[in-house]
């Protein structure tokens, strides 16, 4: 490999961009192609993917035989709400290698016997995320799971922002709505509002914390390994 080439890899890696280098086996040649060049690529769809999947492999392209290396950032999940729905989430989530991180207010809920091993912020996600936790991106999920606005939006109002790629907020549609209208009242658009999945998670008529759990995660891998536009138009 050239160094120019390390030297791309390293520098996407450390910006928590994703990047593909394209070996052609029949040659040896070598390229780069950023996240954000996927979409003008020959190989786009294959790339995108390749990239959804996080998966490195062996792929025919024109004929021509070469071997994609997948660079992804590692996929955070931000839990907003120290909630039993949070306990059964966060340990799914680390089996899954997410890391995770709680934000709440409410120190009597965010304590280290109640989320052993996880990563616990007790402050209102707008100084969180401006503060201690590292900033939101496109490879981040966050799920909001107070029902109180004045911890919730706040999150919601950074992911969107961020362009993370999942979304999530508990609540019932009625709940929702209200919250859609704080959104655009902030200046949100109905597009952009559109992204979050609410009520959250999958619909597999859930009831116990452990079942919400599971459809929250089952919808942020449905969302991780889905093509996104930004890659794939």
């Amino acid at each position: 490999m050239q160094l120019e080439t390390l030297a791309i890899l390293n520098a996407e890696r450390a910006a928590r961009r994703a990047a593909i280098l394209v070996t052609d086996l029949d040659g040896g040649a070598q390229r780069v192609v950023r996240e954000a060049e996927i979409a003008g690529d020959p190989l786009a769809d294959l790339l995108a993917r390749h990239l959804a999947a996080g998966k490195s492999g062996l792929a025919e392209a024109d004929g021509r035989s070469v071997f994609l290396t997948v660079q992804a950032p590692p996929v955070r999940l931000v839990v907003i709400g120290a909630v039993h729905i949070s306990q059964a989430l966060c340990p799914m989530a680390r089996a899954l290698d997410l890391a995770v991180t709680v934000i709440d207010p409410r120190t009597a809920f965010a304590t280290p016997e109640r989320f052993p091993g996880i990563d616990l912020v007790a402050e209102w996600p707008d100084d969180a995320l401006a503060g201690p936790v590292p900033p939101l991106d496109r490879y981040c999920a966050v799920a909001a799971l107070t029902h109180d606005p004045k911890i919730d939006d706040p999150a919601l109002a950074a992911a969107l922002r961020a362009g993370c790629f999942y979304v999530g907020a508990l609540g019932s549609r009625k709940t929702h709505a209200a919250r859609v209208a704080r959104l655009a009242q902030a200046g949100f658009s109905e597009t952009e509002i559109g992204r979050i999945a609410a009520p959250i998670g999958l619909s597999i008529q859930a009831v116990s914390p452990a079942e919400i759990a599971v459809s929250i995660l089952a919808q942020i891998i449905a969302a991780q390994r889905t093509p996104r536009s930004g890659a794939a138009a």
